[in-house]
């Protein structure tokens, strides 16, 4: 997901240790709750983890500017899969195993023309990794995200490896965002292939980040992600193009395009546009053209990725183009996921409605280093 499919998918795949189960074919035997229409959210509640949903990820990302005017990129993503029940075999251990977690943190040092990334793969149990019910607050190690237990409260962040740390207080700046209509986020056409999803599209950020031992004071702004579901996706995906941006005039935009394997965009591929005003609306895949511009060659997966974009949605009298602050933004996660994705900021320019406009951006890309998925 996109931010909506979400990388998690795979990582489900991976967890699991049978694809079969995402590619959807046969009956489900799932023992999870499938997200369906007419979920009602309720906050500071639905923040926290839902252990009825077999997948579930908190995906914060965001542009940053330290004092001296250096700019940076930053990536912090939780991931949450659950093992059915009648897979775990230790019971009532404490070391059993009932859920896995996974985490990646990146910095895009723009200055410094650098990216640095590290992972984290851990389960419930002992401490090590979690998450609340009851509101937000997940954790593996010293790596976290919280909030406080006012639906619209302060978010924290902090991750450190080495010599790369985060550390960062970020405030809603808008309300809240839920994508698809009638609670749910499709993915697919069949009963259940869909998600709960919403956003926190404009989050006030300040904190501090620190490279290779040099300490960075920072502010900008945020976007935030969570979403959960337990669903399969049709085995001709090959992969996902997501896109979050916010325009200087405090609009912002989510589109995701799920690739089939013939090149074309699935038909459950949308987006949101959220108003100045927090107003949305939901784009249907007829209302939005997605073009490729440039292309990058990965020297380390020697993926070909895509790297400049032009966007357009006519209704809106939109046009936009993307390009990446730095080519190589790819994370590959040997340690954790076993996956590879390109994950990063770019800049955002174009005309709104016969003006000029301007804004920032991420842009998540898999299924270019290898397909998404594919059989044993």
């Amino acid at each position: 997901m996109t931010h909506g499919v979400r990388l998690a998918i795979l990582l489900a795949a991976w967890l699991a240790g049978d694809l079969s189960a995402v590619l959807g074919e046969g009956p489900s035997t799932t023992p999870f709750r499938p997200a369906t229409a007419g979920y009602r959210y309720e906050f500071p509640k639905d923040h926290g983890s839902h252990p009825a949903y077999r997948t579930e990820w908190w995906y914060y990302t965001g542009h940053l500017q330290a004092k001296n005017g250096r700019t940076f990129g930053f990536e912090l993503t939780f991931f949450r899969r659950a093992i059915p029940p009648d897979e775990v075999k230790t019971l009532p251990s404490q070391w059993s195993v009932n859920h896995l977690y996974l985490a990646h943190f990146a910095l895009t040092d723009i200055g410094g023309q650098r990216f640095h990334f590290s992972e984290k793969l851990s389960r419930a149990g002992l401490g090590k990794a979690g998450a609340d019910e009851s509101r937000l607050r997940i954790w593996i190690d010293d790596w976290h995200a919280e909030a406080s237990a006012d639906a619209a409260g302060i978010h924290t962040l902090g991750a450190q490896d080495g010599a790369l740390a985060l550390a960062l207080t970020l405030q809603p700046a808008k309300s809240l965002v839920i994508h698809g209509p009638d609670g749910i986020s499709r993915k697919g056409p069949g009963t259940g292939q869909a998600s709960h999803y919403y956003s926190f599209t404009r989050l006030a950020t300040t904190g501090s980040l620190s490279i290779n031992g040099e300490r960075f004071d920072v502010n900008g702004t945020s976007w935030m992600d969570h979403e959960f579901g337990s669903a399969d996706l049709g085995n001709d995906l090959v992969g996902w193009d997501w896109f979050s941006i916010q325009l200087a005039d405090n609009s912002e935009l989510m589109l995701y395009r799920m690739r089939r394997s013939n090149g074309s965009s699935d038909p459950a591929s949308s987006g949101t546009v959220v108003s100045p005003d927090g107003h949305t609306r939901h784009l249907s895949v007829a209302d939005i053209g997605i073009e490729a511009t440039g292309a990058w060659t990965s020297p380390e997966s020697k993926a070909v990725y895509p790297n400049k974009w032009r966007l357009a949605i006519p209704s809106l009298d939109l046009v936009l183009d993307l390009v990446p602050l730095l080519a190589d933004q790819e994370l590959r996660t040997s340690r954790s996921a076993q996956v590879t994705y390109w994950e990063g900021a770019v800049a955002v320019s174009g005309t709104k409605q016969g003006r000029s406009v301007k804004g920032q951006g991420y842009v998540e890309l898999t299924g270019y280093a290898k397909r998404l998925i594919q059989k044993l």
